[in-house]
């Protein structure tokens, strides 16, 4: 009796497994018969990766197939006279498609079939090729070596394609020098933002991100500059530089003026704090006891006036050009207040005074919000006293959290404007970058480059 239970389960787990893949192939021959080809293949792919041998699954894959295969080769062969190009385009596609689905089925075309493939991929190639001379000859060494490029898709090792491919892209990179921008005060060091810039183009532009461009390091540009010239250059300077640093084109620009506004704001008043006392009988009395406290704000706002241009060594060319007015706010609070026990006792004013006197509670809570910020509650205040040590003089560790947009730092000390300033223009790169990555595949002469013999 056991035995013939093991046997029966046995059979029960043998038949489900094959019920799965069984039920998929089925299903697959019914979307085929109702014209839906590609879910019929996804619903056979389907049942063979559950089980590679299942006939039924291998039957519905070859038919499917069969059906795609001949369907593609249609639409391919009356695309042809139409446009050839786009109907190359599909024989690549209709090959993947076959590398895919030879673990499935056999993928086998008609030998007339694989001739008419080569005669379209030929004849892609060869255009490719021929628009590749043609650009090449024209000065356009990035849209040759894309042609190039492309003619090696539809036919390996075409002619010498793949040769001239390469002399083309070591023609067609871009070598860019971003140079020393010149500051308008304020402490702003043009240099260090530069050099930051560069820094960040040159990891955001690193391949494949970008093509042909290629940001120079600082020793192929610095090296080859006086003293004075690290302070910022004349556009005819940057030029000057750009061509003997190798560079195709170069970064130049200046910083400022740098505008700052600084603010002062009180906030003084009581605050409530709830304290619970111990009777002799072991009952607690809960009072709120009012305490005076002066909060101040210092508020700098700082504004930097970015011009920067993306210059074509060949003749003076503006690529792209970057005006705008970067700017940060720094807010620091300080109070000389310094809170006791628990400070979630402590609040702005209290439910009796909501209840009773609604008119000072808006006063004080409006006050509130115009001298320490919309979001600041007196809890995050009364922390940051808490775990303050020192008195609070401003250290340049804390830049990044004005760069970050905090809502506050506890200091009694702004940050200086030039840090500020710094700050403003840190991420100031963001939009050369784009700039850059628009122009990586475009020749000079497409941007209006007077561009004469090699």
């Amino acid at each position: 009796m056991p035995r013939r239970i093991l046997l029966a389960l046995l059979a029960a787990v043998l038949a489900a497994g094959c019920a799965g893949p069984n039920k998929l192939a089925e299903k697959s021959q019914q979307k085929l018969s109702g014209g839906d080809v590609w879910k019929a293949w996804q619903l056979a792919t389907r049942a063979l990766d559950r089980e590679p041998m299942n006939p039924r699954a291998r039957a519905a894959a070859t038919s499917t197939f069969r059906v795609i295969s001949d369907d593609w080769q249609r639409r391919i062969h009356s695309l042809a006279s139409v446009d050839s190009l786009r109907a190359a385009e599909q024989v690549l596609a209709f090959s993947e498609f076959r590398s895919n689905a030879v673990q499935y089925t056999p993928v086998d075309v008609p030998a007339e079939w694989a001739a008419e493939e080569r005669l379209l991929r030929d004849a892609a190639a060869r255009h490719y090729y021929r628009q590749g001379k043609l650009t090449g000859a024209a000065g356009r060494p990035k849209a040759a070596f894309a042609n190039f490029h492309e003619c090696e898709r539809y036919v390996t090792a075409y002619k010498d394609a793949a040769q001239l491919a390469a002399t083309a892209y070591e023609k067609a990179l871009t070598r860019v020098a971003v140079l020393p921008f010149t500051s308008g005060g304020a402490g702003l060091s043009g240099r260090e933002v530069s050099e930051r810039w560069r820094d960040a183009l040159a990891r955001e532009l690193s391949p494949p991100a970008a093509r042909f461009t290629r940001i120079l390091g600082a020793d192929a540009v610095t090296s080859r500059m006086s003293v004075a010239q690290l302070s910022g250059l004349s556009r005819e300077e940057a030029l000057k530089l750009g061509r003997k640093s190798g560079a195709q084109r170069v970064v130049w620009g200046r910083l400022g003026p740098v505008r700052s506004e600084t603010s002062l704001h009180l906030f003084r008043d009581r605050v409530a704090r709830r304290v619970v006392e111990k009777g002799g009988d072991g009952r607690e009395t809960v009072r709120w006891v009012e305490v005076p406290i002066e909060v101040v704000a210092r508020v700098r706002d700082v504004a930097v006036d970015v011009n920067v241009e993306v210059i074509s060594t060949h003749d003076g060319t503006s690529l792209a050009t970057d005006r705008a007015t970067r700017s940060t706010r720094a807010r620091v609070l300080w109070t000389s207040y310094v809170p006791e026990g628990d400070l979630s006792h402590y609040v702005l004013v209290t439910d009796a005074e909501r209840r009773g006197n609604p008119a000072r509670v808006k006063d004080v809570e409006t006050r509130w919000k115009a001298v320490c910020g919309e979001a600041v509650t007196l809890l995050q205040v009364l922390s940051a006293r808490r775990e303050t040590r020192g008195d609070g003089g401003y250290e340049a560790g804390v830049l990044g959290r004005f760069a970050t947009g905090a809502a506050f730092v506890f200091l009694q000390e702004l940050p200086p404007a030039s840090d500020l300033a710094a700050a403003a223009v840190a991420h100031g790169w963001q939009p050369l970058h784009r700039e850059l990555a628009r122009l990586d595949g475009m020749d000079d002469v497409d941007l209006g480059v007077a561009v004469g013999g090699d």
